[in-house]
């Protein structure tokens, strides 16, 4: 099992290649979230090992708390979090124009767009939950924040929430396959709910569902972008 973190950040990072080059109009925005997203693979020592600890590169991850797997998977989670709703509901991206930016509900924008670190820090520091549970609360209320602030992108927070948590459900479950006893081995169980669906933790399919929310509509929510029906069939 020694390998099983970096060929597994390997596989989701294929999937995200594949999107890439299949889908040449979700190119530009894949990129951007994808780097945006990539340097949260620094956080990791602030889950291991109170959250896991998985074997890595170099053995990384024990010596340090960091590692490289944690930014190859933060690098493609972002991607494929932007785009896997629109891969799935035909739909294009138009420019919000300047006057309507100007709306009450935009008067909070910048503020908005950095609800989940706020949350996170104050719940890391202010409470002694496991930091798992301050980053899904955080994202989740980071979703709501702009579910107000962008009412528009009410189907793509919620079903891109669910969509990612799927894709992030058969991406584990794929990893038990192979490695049933991989969960009971590296995850700090007893400081979790212990609560296991077809062996996967809660926590883990908590976290799939706040960052698929969170994560679909930023890029719309950054970038001054809304969605509009394709004609495409």
């Amino acid at each position: 099992m020694e390998y099983t973190w970096f060929i597994w950040s390997l596989i989701i990072l294929a999937l995200w290649v594949a999107v890439y080059f299949y889908k040449k109009d979700f190119r530009k925005e894949m990129l951007k979230m994808s780097l945006i997203t990539m340097p949260f693979g620094i956080t990791e020592p602030l889950f291991v090992p109170e959250y896991w600890f998985p074997p890595s590169l170099f053995n990384l991850a024990q010596k340090t708390g960091f590692d490289i797997e944690s930014f190859i998977f933060s690098f493609a989670i972002g991607g494929l979090g932007t785009v896997l709703y629109r891969l799935i509901y035909k739909s294009n991206l138009s420019e919000i124009p300047h006057q309507e930016r100007s709306d009450n509900r935009h008067k909070f924008h910048k503020y908005i767009l950095f609800v989940p670190l706020f949350v996170f820090f104050a719940l890391a520091f202010t409470t002694n939950l496991n930091h798992i549970y301050c980053g899904t609360i955080a994202m989740f209320l980071g979703g709501l924040a702009t579910l107000y602030c962008r009412p528009d992108l009410k189907k793509k927070i919620w079903v891109g929430g669910l969509l990612f948590t799927l894709l992030y459900f058969i991406y584990f479950g794929s990893v038990l396959l192979f490695y049933p006893d991989y969960v009971q081995l590296y995850w700090n169980l007893e400081n979790l709910t212990q609560i296991l669906i077809v062996g996967i933790p809660i926590e883990e399919l908590a976290f799939a569902f706040t960052f698929g929310m969170y994560w679909s509509g930023m890029y719309e929510h950054l970038f001054w972008r809304k969605i509009v029906k394709s004609n495409k069939l």
